[in-house]
């Protein structure tokens, strides 16, 4: 949010100190931050009036758990009731591309070229055939 880099900070307090002069600039500067204190006090003041109210049954409750993604990362990932870290890890999308990526290139996987079901695997590609060689007969293909 404040995306303030060094040129802009220092455009700041040039324009701070044209619009209020030397003399009250640090006299603003105590009221900003007295300002802001406050406000820093008034909430704090806010949220403890507010698990007081609560009860004991929310005294480890936190504010900021009421920020979605960080209430999903508390409650569902980290407690893994659902096997949720196992469906994650069972899906390697990367070997997956590699094989493909392996297999649409010509080149040989780390893993059987067969696949599982026992059919020929159609991503690899066939092997040339030499010149005045005849090629394989596929009796799915005609």
């Amino acid at each position: 949010m404040l995306d303030i880099g060094p040129m802009k900070l220092v455009l700041l307090v040039v324009l701070a100190v044209l619009i209020f002069g030397p003399d009250k600039l640090p006299q603003m500067i105590q009221n900003v931050s007295r300002t802001l204190r406050k406000i820093r006090q008034f909430s704090d003041n806010a949220k403890q009036d507010i698990r007081s109210e609560l009860g004991p049954e929310f005294k480890d409750f936190e504010f900021e758990d009421l920020n979605p993604k960080t209430f999903v990362r508390k409650h569902v990932l980290e407690k893994d009731e659902y096997g949720l870290k196992e469906i994650r890890n069972g899906f390697d999308l990367r070997s997956d591309v590699a094989e493909v990526t392996d297999a649409v290139n010509g080149r040989e996987t780390h893993e059987a070229t067969v696949p599982a079901t026992g059919g020929p695997d159609l991503l690899k590609k066939p092997q040339r055939v030499q010149p005045g060689e005849r090629p394989p007969f596929d009796a799915d293909a005609t």
